[in-house]
């Protein structure tokens, strides 16, 4: 069994949250000890004391029924909802790949199976010098890129993969989210997806759905 894999997606606002909560909620349900792992995270909710209280983790773990706290589940959170590079910068750290492989292994060291998700896109900054690309590189897990179904799902694939391919990050496949059953663009889009740049749509997820096919992540 694959000991995890990394969300991302071609650019932000995609669902790479909500396809992470059901990998992680599917392969529990399937008597896989899985959990979840967010490097970096922006756009933070403010708590009490001044903490940060990052959602995207949190909404993760109560839909895959994880408890603790969200932030032991999140390497860095940021307030400011812009690109973690500028995030970072306006709050005066530095994002180090260092940090990220020490929280990956302790996490991976609770459980045998993590869905980590990236931030924004596969392209997107941590830093002047760190990039998404390279922490998928650094934690060594293939990638699983969402992308919508409708209008512009096909550009948006295509973009991901081969900006993956072209630093030779192993690409699993494609996750299809708000699919539509009986919708010809959505078919078309998976069809053509796959004859373009050569991988599987290993799931096309509907809306409001609960639960995914958990033999795909295995």
């Amino acid at each position: 069994m694959s000991g995890g894999v990394f969300v991302t997606a071609a650019g932000t606002g995609e669902g790479k949250t909500y396809i992470s909560a059901l990998i992680v909620k599917s392969l529990r349900n399937a008597g896989i000890n899985a959990g979840y792992y967010k490097p970096v995270l922006s756009g933070a909710e403010g708590g009490r004391g001044g903490s940060v209280i990052p959602g995207d983790t949190r909404f993760v773990l109560e839909m895959a029924g994880i408890e603790g706290d969200p932030m032991d589940f999140t390497g860095y959170a940021f307030r400011e909802p812009v690109s973690p590079h500028l995030a970072a910068r306006l709050e005066g750290t530095e994002v180090k790949i260092s940090r990220i492989c020490r929280d990956f292994k302790r996490i991976s060291g609770v459980f045998e199976y993590v869905a980590v998700e990236g931030c924004g896109g596969i392209g997107c900054p941590l830093s002047d010098v760190l990039s998404l690309a390279d922490v998928i590189k650094a934690i060594g897990l293939e990638i699983i890129i969402v992308t919508p179904s409708g209008l512009g799902a096909i550009s948006l694939a295509v973009t991901a993969a081969y900006y993956a391919k072209g630093l030779s990050l192993p690409v699993k496949g494609i996750i299809m989210n708000m699919y539509e059953n009986g919708c010809v663009i959505c078919s078309d889009n998976r069809k053509t997806i796959e004859r373009l740049i050569g991988l599987p749509v290993i799931a096309a997820v509907e809306k409001g759905a609960e639960t995914l096919d958990a033999e795909v992540f295995l």
